[in-house]
């Protein structure tokens, strides 16, 4: 009962140091660094180091994190906005599974900063207005492209989603979201 406390304890310093706790949805939008920061603490997370994290107890399913450019190009903002939102709720969704499974303590410590990053980011995704264009635009759900056991896969995958239609979609989304 303690070492719960404990650890609620700690759960609860830790996150308030976080800096995507500290980081407005303009700056995440209109801000490069506050994004190159948020992927630097993802880098830092991934690094630590518990004795037989990697291998997770069942795979993570996981969405497409590529992009083909041009296909990208010709879609409409809500056609991204949703393609985003969507392939980060198939991350969530994923990795919330499997660390609902974990017997490991440093295993499920890890999933968990990794699960408080991604719902970080699908609430930026979510509440972010996007204008809608007089049409109701169909769209086929997130694919999902991979089944990964290894935690530094998945959060390299992640990263890649981030780095790829994420950052693409803040740069399509700056000039409608940043006053500047």
């Amino acid at each position: 009962m303690a070492y719960s406390r404990l650890l609620l304890l700690l759960i609860g310093v830790v996150s308030t140091n976080l800096p995507e706790v500290h980081t407005k949805p303009t700056d995440f939008w209109c801000n490069f660094n506050a994004r190159k920061k948020i992927m630097d603490k993802i880098d830092n997370k991934a690094q630590a180091d518990c004795v037989g994290s990697d291998v997770l107890p069942s795979p993570v399913q996981l969405p497409c994190e590529g992009m083909n450019i041009a296909e990208w190009k010709n879609k409409t903002l809500q056609q991204k906005h949703a393609e985003v939102l969507e392939a980060l709720q198939v991350f969530q969704h994923g990795v919330q599974r499997v660390r609902n499974q974990t017997s490991l303590d440093c295993q499920a410590s890890l999933l968990e900063g990794l699960e408080r990053s991604i719902t970080f980011h699908v609430n930026i995704v979510s509440k972010v207005h996007v204008q809608n264009d007089d049409f109701t635009s169909s769209h086929p759900p997130a694919e999902k492209c991979h089944n990964k056991t290894s935690h530094r896969e998945v959060v390299t995958i992640y990263k890649q989603l981030l780095r790829g239609k994420l950052f693409r979609l803040a740069t399509d989304l700056k000039h409608i979201v940043c006053k500047e």
